[in-house]
């Protein structure tokens, strides 16, 4: 038990509500999704539940990982919000993962996986981080791309281009995304797009965390 003290400490309490309907302890469930969204791939985290007396199946943690459904929350009134996008390889098609970050904590603020990079798309990701932060007085900080510009313009937000600087918060926190991905060196294989956006919002909970 005291192996699972330690790990679990050093994270976030994830909303388990699904652990209701798995005969498997909570605590067992949580770390196995810790040890997941860390980087750690699903055999080499069957292997550690294991050697603490669970066994489970690769697709049973994966399942796990799947069901939690979480989003980046935070309290944080950031002066300054930066935003960029990435492009994530899933099977053989392109999607773009949106992301803004407080350049002052590191710490994601929202994360959304898109099929296109529109204006109408790019309108639904500020319009949902506005509904879980106040972005009124915030000035975001992104590139010279025209749906960023355009739609913040349109919404009466402020903003600034910039190539460096805190802008590339954001560049960081998606070179951690794609360094501790088990799946993908930019790529989910055989995965299904809710899997995916799963994932890395899971992964984006965890990360929060770490940077506190």
């Amino acid at each position: 038990m005291a192996e699972f003290d330690r790990l679990t400490e050093a994270s976030d309490r994830i909303d388990l509500a699904f652990v209701e309907r798995e005969r498997t302890p909570r605590e067992v469930i949580e770390v196995g999704i810790q040890l997941h969204i860390a980087g750690v791939s699903l055999l080499n985290t069957k292997q550690s539940l294991e050697r603490l007396g669970v066994k489970h199946s690769r697709t049973a943690i994966h399942n796990w990982v799947q069901k939690t459904d979480v989003q980046p929350s935070s309290d944080a009134e950031p002066n300054h919000i930066a935003v960029d996008e990435t492009v994530i390889q899933l099977n053989a098609e392109r999607y773009w993962l949106y992301a803004a970050v407080n350049p002052k904590t590191n710490q994601f603020l929202h994360v959304q996986l898109f099929q296109t990079r529109t204006t109408d798309r790019t309108l639904l990701f500020f319009r949902e981080l506005s509904e879980k932060i106040p972005v009124e007085q915030a000035t975001f900080l992104v590139d010279a791309a025209h749906h960023l510009n355009d739609t913040l313009t349109r919404l009466g937000l402020r903003f600034h281009v910039r190539r460096h600087g805190n802008r590339n918060a954001v560049e960081r926190v998606f070179r951690r995304v794609k360094r501790h991905t088990p799946s993908f060196s930019n790529t989910f294989s055989n995965a299904t797009v809710p899997a995916a956006e799963s994932w890395l919002q899971t992964f984006a909970v965890w990360w929060n965390h770490c940077q506190t």
